[in-house]
């Protein structure tokens, strides 16, 4: 079965040390509309080999076990295994870089693997326009959030993303 791979990125006019802590469990919760997670570990604290989980989010047709593969808060890099059992295999990479003071450039890359029939069937649609504008609710859900002074955004659009 074939995988597939699409990356994207946005600049955004926030510091990079406001920007990349929110790539996290407990960050999309910040900005995100419906998300939430289950915590496994005991703390909110990211590592690597952080476990978490989540119900039906980001592009999930079942619950979802997540796993921090990499995270390198200095070089503000976090990607994460997602796993349906049964269905596909994600890898999510998100690369914050400073651009200046107050300007963050958001490079993101979603990988699936195909499980079984129904993922490659999910992989079929995954296709580069979806995924361009799946990753530009994810500007426009954190420009809402910064407008509103670092506020959940209210009465937002729900977005099927997760971290």
């Amino acid at each position: 079965m074939r995988s597939i791979e699409h990356s994207a990125g946005f600049d955004i006019s926030q510091p990079v040390e406001k920007v990349f802590p929110l790539f996290s469990p407990e960050g999309e919760k910040l900005w995100v509309p419906n998300w939430d997670y289950k915590n496994i570990m005991g703390t909110t604290e990211l590592s690597e080999d952080y476990v978490f989980l989540t119900a039906t989010h980001d592009h999930a047709s079942t619950d979802a076990i997540w796993l921090v593969k990499r995270y390198e808060p200095k070089a503000r890099f976090v990607q994460f295994y997602r796993v349906e059992p049964e269905d596909k295999v994600g890898m999510v990479t998100v690369q914050c870089s400073r651009i200046s003071g107050r300007k963050t450039r958001v490079e993101v890359t979603y990988q699936y693997i195909p499980l079984s029939e129904k993922g490659r069937r999910f992989i079929d649609g995954f296709t580069i326009e979806f995924f361009n504008k799946f990753i530009g609710e994810w500007r426009d859900l954190l420009l809402r959030y910064f407008d509103s002074a670092g506020q959940p955004p209210a009465g937002a659009d729900r977005i099927d993303r997760v971290f």
